[in-house]
């Protein structure tokens, strides 16, 4: 068991909105005090202390949270790695891309410029030196 950082209270706050400000906190009964959280191991410890049919219940409860979140995580890691590379596929395919677009924009600058004037040729017969 530990206690949690202002930090942490602070996302828990926003996240469940719990009273906003310290003002607030002795005007309202909030916490005076961080609270404290179990870690996944103290939960169990503390489920096999308890010796009742409903600390058995909890505990059990509190381990498949733990594996849910524990399964979250790693879905989370893994769905980032494979934007990752995603990102980086189409990062390089679009570089590709870019390159053969300012190759056809060039082409077509190209056509747009007007021709050179031929060289006129007299009309009639020259003689030449």
């Amino acid at each position: 068991m530990f206690q949690m950082t202002n930090q942490e209270v602070a996302i828990l706050r926003s996240q469940f909105a719990t009273s906003r400000s310290d003002a607030l906190r002795l005007a309202w009964g909030g916490r005076r005090y961080p609270p404290y959280a179990f870690t996944e191991h103290g939960a169990l410890m503390a489920g096999m202390v308890l010796n009742s049919t409903r600390a058995t219940e909890v505990s059990v409860y509190v381990v498949r949270a733990f594996v849910e979140l524990r399964d979250t995580v790693v879905a989370h890691k893994e769905l980032a790695k494979r934007l990752d590379e995603l990102e980086s596929r189409l990062e390089r395919k679009l570089s590709t891309h870019d390159q053969a677009i300012a190759g056809i924009l060039d082409a077509i600058r190209q056509l747009m410029l007007p021709p050179e004037p031929a060289k006129k040729r007299s009309i009639g017969f020259v003689r030449g030196d």
